[in-house]
């Protein structure tokens, strides 16, 4: 960092790093600077002219302070530090013509506009404007595009600022948007009318200063001050990115993320973000029971009756962990099955994670540690697919001249990658070889599941923790299941796997898991929140709450245990899920010494001290695994379908229009298109 300078902002002195803009300065002074066009994590534009402010001393007109750094400013009389006035009645007059032609052209249409009541042009125009316009000509309209399933136009509110194209192009990495025509004819358009295909186009609904870009799917269908905002994580992939769930009365109506530059900064995948209609389609909302091969509605006294004496008859009991299950629920199911004389597993996808060694199944690098690396190394893993979040963090570090290279299926990840091969066989290639030339350059190697999934997942593990050894750099295990990290914390895991859990199982307690087809054979009591694949092998189905509907822990992919906060409350008569866990354990005669959430948590503290430390990543001591024999073949693709990977949603309209828009780019195009 350079040597901090003085700068006098409105008559306060304060010192700043010079190569601050000045919108930055007065940032760090407290003063808010209003600004159309300018985002931090953008690039800058400088073209909305909102954000002047007058340079004493400098030119006789008022200076953009998005585009000057405070190095740019020449020093006072006798070296006195240079002063910077953003309330002047310079200023005052430039913002308030600013305004004035911003809304030369604007519809004014703020009560049918969906952005009412959270719009910056609106805010804007009330702090800065005037009260009256001295334009009576008529205003020009523009055609609005057709962006796809998600982000709804009208053009004609557009003021140019230009945050959408810069988004799509830098952080997206789908330059589908541009500016076209110059003057009155400039619009902002697709490249030749396509929809966007990023998996993260949906920001730029949160980008857009005014009204031009709304959510298709939550047009007109709440105001913002109707909603009750709720602070919480998203467990559509193993992320963790900070979102808020907003809802009116018991339903969910959209989700927005949250800022969390440890995360997912303030971007949020469009998976994450409409999936909230999933939640109200196909929910499980009374317990059932099958007889005779149906399944009919149950009472809960009956269910957990039945499912108690189907326990106490099993030879063996074996405890499956789904994909979005939290934290409590996981110990809880663990100590119930494992007081009945079974097992439990988590580890569904057949991935070979050792249970009790933390830096092997979670890592020594944080998501930030991304940012700085300047080399990456991906094995077995698509992080477009997987976490597109995390696919546009290692972009950015691209951008900023990390190279990466890749080990597994091609496809196009938005960056550069040097593709070093498919599988396994690069794989034994690359770790036969000196990584002295890499100690002391920042690196992160990124192992995914589909890596670990194989019969030899130990082995290719092992070859991953020499190379991060021998390079000197850090590992991120890549998980898709926002439950997997919680529930090998809590030793939720059978040596040998999911195989060896079942083996001889009279009765599977299937807690939230729809992504395997569990054998004919033994009783299943399926416990969840969707009619999916599980409930219909179940024999005995115990409706349990979503993740938006109980307060629960998660733990990310880098190993930061984070709050799940309830928003909403389940449908009929379906309960959250430990307190299902604590009432069945009542009826087999084994109470466990819980009679509430807190309670649980502290039993679970107390056996993993550190799901104690909420939203802090702690360090694992590395332990690295031996060297096995590597298998032969390629890598597969872990995500068969990325908008449809959990049951919430494959629940969702949204996510099955944009599994159909996906399928349909993938099919290519015939001649005669």
């Amino acid at each position: 960092m350079s040597e901090l300078r003085k700068i006098i902002i409105d008559d306060r002195e304060i010192e700043v790093d010079p190569a601050m803009t000045l919108i930055q300065a007065c940032e760090e002074a407290g003063i808010e600077i209003p600004r159309f066009c300018y985002h931090e994590r953008l690039s800058i534009a400088g073209n909305c002219r909102m954000c002047l402010v007058e340079v004493v001393g400098g030119p006789p007109k008022p200076a953009a302070s998005c585009a000057m750094q405070v190095r740019d400013l020449r020093p006072g009389p006798e070296g006195a530090p240079p002063v910077v006035r953003t309330n002047s009645p310079m200023v005052k007059k430039a913002r308030e013509g600013v305004m004035e032609f911003l809304l030369i052209n604007h519809p004014l249409d703020c009560p049918i506009c969906d952005q009412g009541g959270e719009c910056d042009l609106q805010d804007q125009a009330m702090a800065y404007g005037v009260d009256f316009s001295r334009y009576r000509e008529p205003k020009r309209a523009v055609d609005n595009l057709d962006l796809g399933p998600l982000v709804k136009t009208e053009m004609t509110r557009c003021i140019s600022c230009t945050r959408c194209v810069r988004f799509i192009t830098e952080v997206a990495g789908m330059p589908e948007l541009g500016q076209t025509g110059r003057g009155e004819d400039a619009e902002i358009t697709s490249y030749l009318g396509q929809t966007l295909d990023s998996e993260m186009q949906a920001n730029i609904i949160d980008l857009c200063p005014v009204g031009a870009l709304t959510s298709k799917p939550y047009a007109f269908t709440a105001r913002p001050w109707e909603l009750t905002k709720t602070e919480t994580i998203d467990v559509m992939d193993a992320l963790g990115s900070s979102i808020r769930v907003d809802a009116k009365g018991r339903e969910v109506m959209r989700i927005m993320p949250r800022n969390h530059d440890g995360v997912n900064e303030e971007w949020l995948a469009d998976r994450s973000r409409f999936v909230w209609d999933g939640l109200r389609r196909q929910r499980l909302d009374k317990p059932y029971i099958r007889e005779n091969g149906k399944l009919r509605a149950a009472s809960w006294g009956e269910a957990l009756a039945v499912a108690a004496t189907a326990m106490k008859g099993a030879k063996k009991v074996a405890g499956l962990v789904g994909d979005l299950v939290p934290v409590e629920a996981a110990f809880a199911l663990k100590q119930l099955v494992e007081g009945q004389g079974g097992t439990v597993e988590c580890r569904t996808d057949g991935a070979k994670l050792p249970a009790g060694n933390r830096s092997a199944y979670v890592g020594t690098a944080s998501i930030e540690d991304i940012d700085g690396a300047k080399m990456i190394l991906l094995i077995g893993v698509n992080p477009r697919a997987e976490a597109p979040v995390l696919n546009a963090r290692i972009r950015k570090a691209w951008m900023h001249g990390a190279k990466v290279a890749r080990i597994g299926q091609p496809a196009d990840l938005t960056y550069e990658v040097a593709e070093i091969g498919t599988g396994r066989e690069a794989l034994a290639r690359l770790a036969a070889m000196d990584h002295s030339d890499k100690h002391g350059v920042p690196g992160v190697m990124i192992v995914g599941q589909a890596a670990l999934s194989g019969e030899d997942g130990a082995a290719v593990l092992g070859a991953a923790m020499q190379m991060v050894a021998a390079a000197q750099s850090k590992l991120l295990i890549l998980h898709h299941a926002a439950s997997r990290v919680g529930a090998m914390d809590v030793g939720a895991v059978t040596e040998g796997g999911v195989s060896a859990a079942l083996d001889g199982a009279g009765v599977v307690y299937a807690l939230g898991v729809d992504e395997i087809d569990i054998p004919a054979g033994p009783t299943v009591i399926y416990q969840g929140s969707h009619g999916d694949r599980g409930a219909h092998r179940a024999d005995i189905i115990l409706p349990a709450a979503a993740w938006t509907e109980e307060h629960g822990l998660f733990v990310n992919t880098e190993g930061r245990p984070q709050l799940a906060m309830r928003a909403s409350f389940p449908p009929g008569e379906a309960k959250e899920n430990w307190a299902i866990i604590r009432a069945l354990s009542a009826e087999l005669g084994a109470t466990q010494p819980w009679d509430s959430l807190a309670q649980l948590r502290q039993a679970l503290v107390a056996a993993v001290p550190y799901l104690a430390e909420i939203d802090s990543v702690p360090e694992n001591e590395w332990q690295a695994l031996p060297a096995g024999d590597l298998g032969s073949g390629d890598f597969a693709e872990a995500v068969a379908a990325h908008y449809l990977t959990n049951p919430i949603q494959r629940a969702s309209e949204v996510m099955a229009e944009l599994a159909a828009h996906a399928k349909a780019r993938k099919a290519g195009k015939i001649a005669a298109e």
